[in-house]
């Protein structure tokens, strides 16, 4: 045993006197205000309280057990200034008041260590829900630290984007919000809870994800679940083995040792005061505390008797007749107490387990540790049996009978002898009159035995006997020699180690030192109490005084005798009954009166023969008892002490009080009385206010379990639910008091703002308003909205039958009945910050419900819903302000963080942009806010019970609004006139109300749309006006170059048309009428747009088309400006579908009767379609036309080669003599090239290749009706060589390029074409020319070769790839016109350089080979164009011919003015047509 340090030690000698035991200063104490000290930290962990508790009834704050406003006290660790401050008589108060506190404790502490020892009324529940882990501070650290880590990729956790961004949700929204580190600082979050809302996350992310084939998303959210647990996991796990703290075990049935080391915490009781306590008070027997609990029972009937007598003892009960049913109620109580005190059994801790064999090595045996006592699993509320102790029941000799379990081991042999070594030996043993067992066999010389013999018998004093046997060798012999014998008379007192005793052997023998070594072993009934001799004499029994061997039987709880046995006897010879006798210690001279008294004519000296005297005394009847030694004496004492259950403890004699033979209990008293623990011991339970005590204790447990590492939410452990339940039951704790401390205990934690389970508290709110009321508790005593079975109510919530209301159990309820409706109410008003995210799970259901219970006037009566609906009204009114208040500040942080301020003397003036940032930034918050309650506190809103919650939930969430638009009007009223920043604002706001099936169209949302209608209408005025502006002020600058769809205006023009419809129909309009108007409104300006542009296109394309054509016209090819504008209008016939259309349907103005006026006044009266499409016809008749007059031109050189015309006969004749104007295939040539570059031209510049197949088929149809017109008109005449071969090679390779095109057969073999090829093929039949033709035009493989070039460009133009060599080619042809030489472009002509100019707004970079031509670039050689097969031609000439002089130079380039070449001969291509 530890023995504490001599700065503890005590004087010996004991105070007797117990100061502090006594009732009225035990109660004058506890009433007087000393609360108890809270542990160390239970108040730093949060931090100062972030809103203002609600106050108790009186006014006064309620505070927590750390200290009392007002009670003129310093705080648990007061500082070493207020130290010396006081005085010496206010230390020595002090000290005074902390050793009370200590003797309190200790007192407590054995009353508890009493309940745990012999428990007879409760049990540990085993069916308590877990409670999980609690995260701290420092977790919450450790936590925050390990998902940063895994979102920086520090950790080797596997994972996607999708999982990535649920985490980083996680921690934005929970861990790292001031909520959370409230309710971490409250004790009531979890890992568990932690987890749980991590899942409850990503269930509804995982839900908006897209189905993935062979991935069920149930197995995406054990991946992720598999994943956080990965992240979270603890990096110290316990070792296998480690034994658990007792703080560890808030979930586990408790042993006695875990439940004494626990209330050692709970109530500061050091070590080794445990054990001076444990053993003093003999806590291990069971015989001593079932005694003390009947001496206890005994003192409680008498104090029930006393106040029979006087009433005035009894507690002031709220009606006078409640005195007679409260003395009713207190005896069933402590009938209720015997019964289940008798119906434990008597044998307590059940039989022991026996080995059949001793081990080898006998050496230091020891009989084997019993278990003191059995678990009881007893109900102190389901007993209702009665002990009737009116009737004694008298004893008979068959109920004391006992049984013992002997064992006899013969182990060896010595000084055998009679019988050689070789001689077989062995051992006989028999108890009383049983059976004979015997050992094995062995020789002589190793007479050595390992055999143990188990027998029964009902003597208390057996005979044992053993005996030597050798095997007679004879053959006829039939018995074995008998060597020796051994008799052996046990007790279960008697040594259990292996002893010699020396055998009886015959006269003659030669073994006269024959010893045998046995080992006996008597156990010990656990009905036999003691046993011994005594020296006994009674008046009507044991009339002599003899020695006699004695047991102290226990037939029962409360039934004992002491009997005397004769050897070999089961039964009595006498025996005496112990009910009403007391026993006490007597001097040897009282012993010698008394034994005169009884027998005059005895002698004093038939007294011999006893030394310590103690006799038993009833009335009319007294026995005297008497031991040799001293210590034998106190143990007869003790044990007659805890069977006759007398009130009195025996004291020794002085006489013999000083003896220096004490045994172990003895000297554990001695040892408890020198360290001052015998006054606690000794000290009566009756004296004590067991309800005081009891609200301390139950005090102290609460904080001790919220200061484990549990998040417990104020429930007990099992361990202790299971004491303080013994506690009540055996010192009469009435439960509606034990009730009423456990909530006044919760409220002053929940105003500390730690977190407590409202269901805790409605269980025993519902106890104490059932038993104030004079109700019994109803079947579901948690009201219809919690669904509870009739086995839970039984387990947590039954009455105690106790019928009686004191005063003072009517006052506190009254005053704590108060006191939780405005804790209540305070919670529901800040519901966000006592249950953050919904936890506890289900709490705010649990405070709804609690709060209806609270406002009934008793438990029968149902309270009014108006009633409640209004407190409740009324506490999410306050919520909403409290919210938007703590909402605004956060926010008004976060922009004092982003935009930190310099220390400036005076006011700070807040410029209105940084405000209306600052307001949106509130509004996110706000819509997060609103989305989170109707997440995490919303869950319970469809069921029946709560459906008025839900409309009060919309009302506080209106309210919410209300309050922000205050600072939102104020703040747009700030907002300079004509700026669009608070747009995001209303989108926010609206995204979020529309969405809202309670919200929408409600109040706010009324007067968010009111408050921004005049605005968008403001905002549409000026960018119609501001586009009208750009329309006007951009054609007028505009260079029509190339970009994007059309030219940049254009693109400018439709990209504002199309972000200012999308930003109108992103805003989704609340008011279907408004938003309907806004729709046709932006509809029919885009019309108006869209017409004002393709009007100014239009007139800007006829201004160029009026530009003439040089003097050779074929080398015209068509503007990149033309194509621009083109591109334009066919842009505009795109954009107006999506620009100009409602649900796909063009605007059709003129059928609106009631915009007639309006129609009339912005000429609303034609479809911008048809204005498209005839301005397309239009552009479409003016190009051809532009392109057909150069075929007219070429005809009209041809026709100065007409039969019988003047210049016809001469330019026949110079041909021939000196080939001047040289063949018809270079003009053919020439405008074969025309058509080819003028047809890539329109092919790669305009987008529309239906509009581009169009022109084709035009302009094809147009040349070839032009060609059989011509020749038509010269049917008469037959065709000039020239003029055949010219014609020849036009009419064969137009066919081919239109082919080329994608021209169908049909319309490409037409009949003008077909009159056209009859025609030529007639005239070349008459001019023999077709070997020349064949020479001159070469074979297919020209055809073949421009077939594959027109292919790959289409195929190019497709994929939208390598356009920027054929751009190249372009540029060059177009140069031969618009560059002469290399020259500058023309004024207004140029582009700039692709990629230099600003980017289109809303727009990409122009689309690659959609650019202008490159600037700057000489005019390629006309022979060496791709599209040209000149060379080839050319080549095939020099072959047949010589180079006429007069021919022009094939690497010269056409003169625009009509001067000579430089060779000074004139150039026919470059001559005016006589007939122009």
């Amino acid at each position: 045993m530890l023995e504490p340090s001599s700065s503890e030690e005590e004087d010996d000698d004991l105070n007797t006197q117990n100061s502090f035991t006594t009732q009225d200063s035990l109660s004058s104490g506890y009433k007087s205000g000393n609360s108890l000290l809270e542990p160390p930290g239970a108040h730093q962990n949060g931090g100062p309280p972030r809103a203002v508790s609600p106050m108790s009834v009186d006014g006064s704050t309620k505070t927590g057990p750390g200290g009392r406003i007002g009670d003129g006290r310093g705080s648990p660790s007061p500082s070493l200034t207020s130290e010396k401050t006081l005085t010496e008589a206010e230390i020595a108060e002090k000290q005074q008041r902390e050793e009370d506190e200590r003797k309190q404790r200790i007192q407590l502490y054995v009353f508890v260590l009493r309940s745990i020892a012999y428990p007879f009324n409760a049990k540990q529940p085993n069916d308590m829900i877990k409670r999980h882990h609690k995260v701290t501070k420092d977790g919450l650290e450790k936590l925050r630290t390990k998902v940063d880590s895994f979102l920086k990729g520090e950790t080797q956790i596997p994972s996607d984007e999708a999982f990535q961004n649920a985490v980083h949700c996680y921690t934005e929204i929970f861990l790292k919000s001031e909520r959370v580190s409230g309710i971490v600082a409250g004790g009531g979050l979890s890992q568990h809870d932690c987890r749980e809302i991590f899942r409850h996350q990503i269930e509804k992310r995982i839900r908006t994800l897209p189905e993935i084939d062979g991935l069920s998303k149930d197995t995406v959210m054990t991946s992720w679940m598999a994943k956080y647990d990965a992240i979270t996991k603890d990096d110290e796990p316990r070792r296998p083995g480690q034994r658990l703290p007792t703080s560890m075990l808030g979930n586990e049935v408790m042993s006695k040792e875990q439940l004494y080391d626990l209330f050692q915490q709970v109530l500061n009781v050091k070590k080794f005061e445990h054990q001076l306590l444990y053993n003093a008070m003999q806590l291990d027997s069971s015989d001593e505390q079932a005694a003390a609990i009947r001496r206890e029972l005994d003192a409680r009937r008498e104090k029930v008797s006393e106040m029979e007598r006087n009433r005035k003892l009894m507690p002031k009960f709220v009606l006078k007749d409640m005195e007679g049913l409260y003395i009713e109620e207190m005896n069933m109580a402590i009938n209720t107490l015997k019964g289940n005190l008798e119906s434990l059994p008597v044998q307590q801790g059940g039989k022991s387990e026996k080995s059949n064999m001793l081990p080898k090595s006998i050496r230091g045996m020891k009989p084997r540790r019993r278990s003191s006592m059995l678990s009881r699993s007893q109900s102190s509320l389901s007993r209702g049996d009665e002990v009737d102790e009116s009737h004694v029941t008298q004893l008979s000799k068959s109920d004391v009978v006992l049984t013992f379990q002997i064992e006899v081991v013969v182990l060896e042999v010595r000084n055998l002898k009679s019988v050689p070594g070789t001689r077989i030996i062995y051992c006989t043993m028999e108890v009383d009159t049983s059976d004979k067992l015997a050992t094995d066999q062995v020789e002589a010389s190793k007479p050595y035995w390992d055999t143990q013999g188990d027998f029964s018998t009902s003597h208390p004093l057996p005979v044992v006997k053993v005996k030597l046997y050798s095997e007679n060798p004879g053959m006829l012999s039939l018995d074995d020699k008998e060597l020796g014998k051994v008799v052996i008379r046990p007790t279960p007192l008697s040594s259990k180690a292996p002893e010699w005793y020396k055998a009886n052997v015959s006269k003659g023998s030669q073994d006269q030192e024959l010893k045998i070594k046995v080992a006996v072993r008597m156990d010990k009934p656990m009905n036999m109490k003691h046993c011994g001799y005594l020296y006994a004499m009674g008046k009507t029994v044991w009339k002599k005084w003899k020695k006699r061997y004695f047991v102290l039987v226990q037939v029962s709880q409360y039934t004992f005798a002491i009997c005397s046995y004769k050897e070999k006897k089961s039964d009595p010879s006498e025996m005496l009954q112990l009910d009403g006798y007391t026993v006490d210690y007597i001097e040897p001279a009282g012993a010698m009166f008394y034994h005169m008294n009884w027998n005059r004519k005895s002698n004093p000296d038939d007294l011999e023969g006893g030394k310590f005297f103690f006799n038993t005394v009833r009335e009319g009847d007294s026995v005297l008892f008497a031991t040799e030694d001293e210590p034998d004496s106190h143990n007869w004492v003790m044990a007659f002490y805890r069977a006759t259950g007398q009130a009195h403890r025996p004291a020794p004699p002085v006489t013999t009080g000083k003896s220096s033979s004490l045994n172990k209990n003895q000297g554990d008293a001695d040892r408890a009385r020198k360290h001052g623990m015998e006054e606690y011991i000794a000290a009566d339970p009756i004296t004590f206010d067991h309800h005081a005590l009891f609200a301390k204790l139950q005090n102290l447990s609460l904080d001790w379990r919220l200061q484990d590492p549990f998040a417990s939410l104020g429930w007990f452990t099992p361990g202790q639910v299971f004491v303080l339940d013994e506690y009540c039951a055996r010192y009469g704790v009435r439960g509606c008091f034990r009730h009423l401390c456990y909530l006044e205990d919760l409220l002053e934690k929940c105003e500390k703002h730690q977190l407590i389970d409202p269901t805790l508290i409605h269980f025993s709110y519902a106890f104490c308003a059932s038993h104030v009321h004079g109700n019994s508790v109803p079947n579901n005593p948690l009201g219809e909205k919690f669904s509870m079975t009739d086995k839970d109510i039984d387990d947590s919530l039954r009455s105690d039958g106790v019928g009686t209301v004191t005063q003072e159990e009517k006052e506190k309820f009254t005053e704590i009945k108060e006191r939780l409706r405005v804790q209540l109410e305070y919670q529901l008003t800040n519901f966000r910050f006592c249950f953050p995210f919904g936890r506890p799970e289900g709490a705010l259901k649990s405070t709804l419900s609690l709060l209806e219970r609270v406002l009934m006037k008793d438990i029968s009566t149902p309270v009014p819903p108006n009633e409640v609906r209004s407190v409740i009204k009324k506490s999410l009114e306050n919520a909403a302000l409290v919210n938007y208040e703590r909402l605004s500040e956060e926010a008004r942080i976060e922009a004092d963080l982003a935009n930190p301020q310099e220390d400036m003397v005076g006011e700070v003036i807040v410029p209105p942009s940084r405000k209306l940032e600052d307001l949106i930034r509130l509004a996110e918050l706000c819509v997060d806010l609103l989305r989170q309650n109707e997440e995490f506190y919303a869950e319970f809103q469809n069921e029946t019970a709560f459906a008025w919650f839900s409309d009060l939930l919309v009302e506080h969430s209106e309210i919410f609004w209300s309050l922000f638009a205050v600072d939102m009007d104020n703040i747009l009223a700030e907002q300079p006139p004509d700026t669009w920043d608070s747009f995001p604002l209303f989108q926010i706001l609206n995204d979020y109300l529309r969405t809202d099936d309670n919200l929408k169209n409600g109040k706010f949302h009324q007067h968010l749309r009111d408050t921004f209608a005049p605005q968008v209408v403001r905002y549409v005025d000026l960018m119609e006006s501001s586009i009208a502006q750009s329309i006007h002020k951009g054609f007028e600058k505009e260079r029509w170059e190339i970009k994007g769809n059309g030219c940049a205006t254009s693109e400018d023009l439709f990209w504002k048309l199309d972000a200012l419809q999308s930003f109108i129909r992103d805003l989704h309009w609340p008011d279907p009428e408004f938003g309907h108007h806004l729709n046709q409104r932006l509809k029919l300006m885009a019309c108006d747009m869209i017409e004002s542009c393709i009007q100014r296109t239009y007139t800007s394309f006829e201004t160029q088309l009026k530009k003439g054509i040089l003097i050779d016209a074929t080398t015209y090819v068509l503007p990149s400006e033309i194509c621009a504008m083109v591109n334009v209008v066919l842009d505009a016939k795109n954009q107006s579908l999506k620009l100009c259309a409602v649900d796909g349907v063009d605007v059709d103005k003129s059928k609106k009767p009631d915009e007639n006026a309006k129609t009339k006044k912005h000429k609303y009266h034609t479809k911008i379609d048809d204005q498209i499409e005839k301005t397309s016809a239009n552009m479409r008749v003016l190009l051809i036309g532009k392109l057909i007059s150069v075929l007219e031109k070429t005809l009209g050189k041809l026709s100065a080669y007409d039969e019988g015309s003047m210049m016809g006969s001469f330019l026949s004749f110079a041909n021939k003599k000196i080939n001047v104007t040289g063949t018809g295939v270079d003009l053919g040539k020439s405008y074969v090239s025309f058509v080819r570059n003028n047809m890539d031209t329109i092919a790669k510049r305009i987008t529309d290749d239906l509009w581009v197949l169009n022109i084709m088929e035009k302009w094809y149809f147009d040349q070839v009706q032009m060609l059989s017109t011509w020749l038509t008109d010269r049917l008469d005449k037959s065709l000039h060589p020239f003029q055949c071969t010219c014609l020849a090679h036009i009419v064969k390779k137009i066919y081919t390029e239109y082919e080329l095109q994608g021209m169908e057969e049909d319309k490409l073999n037409s009949n003008f074409y077909q009159q056209i090829e009859q025609r030529m093929a007639t005239e070349e039949a008459t001019c023999v020319l077709q070997n020349a033709e064949a020479n001159e035009n070469g074979d297919d493989s020209d055809d073949e070769r421009r077939r594959k070039q027109v292919e790959a460009k289409k195929k190019a133009k497709a994929r939208g790839d390598n356009k920027d060599d054929d751009d190249d080619k372009l540029q060059r042809q177009q140069s031969k016109v618009s560059v002469p030489g290399k020259g500058p472009p023309q004024p207004g002509k140029g582009p700039p350089q692709p990629g230099k100019g600003p980017p289109q707004p809303g727009k990409g970079p122009p689309q690659q080979g959609k650019g202008p031509p490159q600037p700057g670039k000489g005019p390629p050689k006309p022979k060496k164009m791709d599209s040209d097969s000149s060379d080839t031609e050319g080549e095939e000439d020099a072959k047949k011919k010589t180079k006429p002089k007069g021919k022009p130079n094939p690497q010269g380039k056409p003169n625009p003015q009509g001067k000579p070449n430089p060779q000074g001969k004139p150039n026919p291509q470059g001559k005016p047509n006589p007939q122009g």
